[in-house]
């Protein structure tokens, strides 16, 4: 079992690095999951006997990295739930896209439509059923060569949000993103896509909680 880097463990919080490659619950692979590995830590951390409960409120796609919170308690749970269902706990992304994006920031409203079956989300007219809006922030935070790094805010949280963002909105792609249209994989099969910083409410105290997680040491996040 790989060791699991846990940024903020309280009573009601544990709040871990997920790297890319880890689905973040149970999938058809039978890889082990981030909820798998946590439950592990805190069962061998706390020595608990019995099942150990863990909440899942909120997710990232498989081959993306960075933070990941869950809650220890039910109340947390639902209480962070409800953070992320309003908008009211902030992400900010960082993403390497191919080539060099036009322009340095803006705001980015697309309509979104998931096909199920290929797992991937097109970008469809307002109005059309079964479209959700998606809002994302954008700024571009480094040029070098044929990339282009950028930081990105989502107002809400739809499938695939970000890729689609990238690919379908500014035009270029994530690196690695083939299922967008990358050119090609990256080495670990991941995406150029990171969780760098998570900030919600704790669900008791109220106060503020700040989690940040620095990309992963690979070549495409280096030289910035």
């Amino acid at each position: 079992m790989a060791a699991l880097e846990v940024l903020l463990c309280d009573n009601h919080l544990l709040a871990v690095t997920k790297p890319a490659g880890v689905p973040v619950v149970p999938d058809s692979s039978g890889d082990e999951s981030l909820l798998e590995r946590a439950k592990a830590w805190l069962k061998a951390e706390f020595a608990k006997p019995g099942e150990v409960f863990l909440g899942v409120v909120h997710r990232l796609d498989r081959p993306a990295s960075g933070v990941v919170l869950f809650a220890r308690t039910s109340k947390a749970a639902a209480r962070l739930s409800d953070q992320f269902r309003s908008g009211e706990a902030g992400k900010l992304y960082l993403a390497v896209a191919q080539g060099q994006v036009r322009g340095e920031g803006g705001e980015l409203e697309q309509w979104l439509v998931k096909d199920e079956r290929a797992n991937r989300v097109r970008a469809v007219a307002a109005g059309t059923p079964g479209a959700r809006r998606a809002q994302t922030s954008w700024r571009v935070a480094g040029r070098c060569r044929e990339r282009t790094l950028l930081e990105l805010v989502p107002a809400t949280g739809r499938p695939h949000q970000l890729r689609a963002a990238a690919a379908l909105g500014l035009g270029h792609p994530l690196l690695g993103d083939v299922k967008y249209g990358a050119s090609g994989p990256l080495p670990d099969r991941s995406i150029a896509l990171h969780a760098q910083r998570l900030e919600v409410r704790h669900p008791t105290r109220g106060e503020r909680v700040v989690l940040d997680c620095a990309p992963p040491p690979r070549a495409w996040w280096a030289g910035w």
